[in-house]
Order: structure tokens, then sequence, then C-alpha cells
């Protein structure tokens, strides 16, 4: 790969950090923003400082929003008895976009990954517990929609562990959806099926 002027390759080595950005596509992104007008280059850095300053996690879900609570957890029409339970934001999002589901979330952060060191004292998961213990009004019921990977299947089973003396409705999403599939990635309908497909644990 050609070595370009210092404060290019810093840009290129910067880009290359983010997920699923490779070396070329660092290279053509880095090329991109030097091609681009002096406003649109301003508005990025704007956005990326609002994202900074204006982003925080909601105090009793735990997801990335503008305020806390976000705007789910303070709002009285949805089910404030039924918490679907997932790893990050973009997870939220996605179910959002199917309008199958009315409840509450929870944000958990990630999922259990003993080999890169991820324990459930990382996760979100306490303040899991807590909720379900002590909400008013109770929950009834608390669905895992994680993915169905080695890592979502290791948390469910862990998480299933500390919920089930606390006596509530533990379910999970629907195997509409593949083995190895990202939840940030699945399309509406497929789930939408999986959520109305859920089974008891």
């Amino acid at each position: 790969m050609p070595r370009y002027a210092d404060s290019i390759q810093a840009l290129i080595d910067r880009l290359n950090r983010l997920p699923g950005i490779g070396p070329k596509s660092a290279e053509r992104l880095a090329f991109h923003l030097i091609r681009i007008s002096d406003d649109e280059r301003e508005q990025l850095v704007r956005a990326l400082s609002n994202v900074k300053h204006n982003v925080k996690k909601c105090s009793v879900c735990g997801q990335l929003s503008g305020g806390s609570p976000c705007g789910i957890c303070a709002n009285d029409q949805r089910d404030h008895g039924q918490i679907c339970v997932v790893a990050e934001t973009q997870d939220l999002a996605a179910i959002e976009r199917t309008s199958e589901f009315h409840g509450v979330y929870h944000v958990l952060g990630g999922v259990l990954n003993p080999i890169a060191g991820v324990t459930g004292e990382d996760l979100n998961v306490g303040a899991l517990v807590t909720r379900v213990q002590k909400a008013t009004p109770k929950i009834t019921e608390v669905i895992f929609g994680l993915n169905p990977d080695v890592e979502g299947e290791t948390t469910i089973l862990y998480l299933t562990k500390l919920l089930r003396p606390l006596n509530v409705k533990l379910t999970r999403l629907a195997r509409g959806l593949p083995l190895g599939a990202n939840l940030e990635y699945a399309d509406e309908v497929t789930l939408g099926d999986a959520l109305k497909g859920r089974r008891t644990l």
C-alpha cells in the first residue's frame, strides 16, 4: 500500500480502525473526505461532535438516546410489563421498525464472550435483574431478542439462570431468524414473524 502524506496516512489509519472498514475502504473514504466541499466536511465534523455531546445512555433501559429516560421508557402507551432484552441499540431499532412490539427494552451493551473477555459484569445485567425484581407495574414477560449465534445463546442461558427464580415468563424470538444472523440486518417481516412466534423458555 503506498505511503501518503502524513496527514492523509493518519486519516486512512484512523478510518481503518472502524468496524468493517479494511485498508482499501479506508483509503477510498479518506480521499472522498478530502474531495468533498468544506461545507460537507464541516457538517460531518458537527455531526460527530453532536453525537459526542448529545447522546447518552437511558438511565432505565441503557439504550443510546438523546435524553434520559428515552422516549420509549417515558411513553405511557407502551406495555411496561413486557421487556425485550437486546444486545445493542441497533437491535432495538431493528425490532422497532417491525411495529410488532409494544413493550419496553433493556439493552445489555453486548453479549457474553469469554474468548474476548466479556463477562456478565461487563454487561448491563445487574440493572435488568433489579428491574425485573422491583419494577412497577410488575414485569410479566422478558423476551430475549438476541442474535441466534453462540454468544447470543450463551447469554440467553446465563440470563435464564438469573431470571428464572424471579418467577417471570421468559421467552425468546422464534427461529424464523437464521442461525448466525444479525438482528440489525434482518428485514422487518422476518423480525416481525420472529416476535409473533416467540416461545417460552
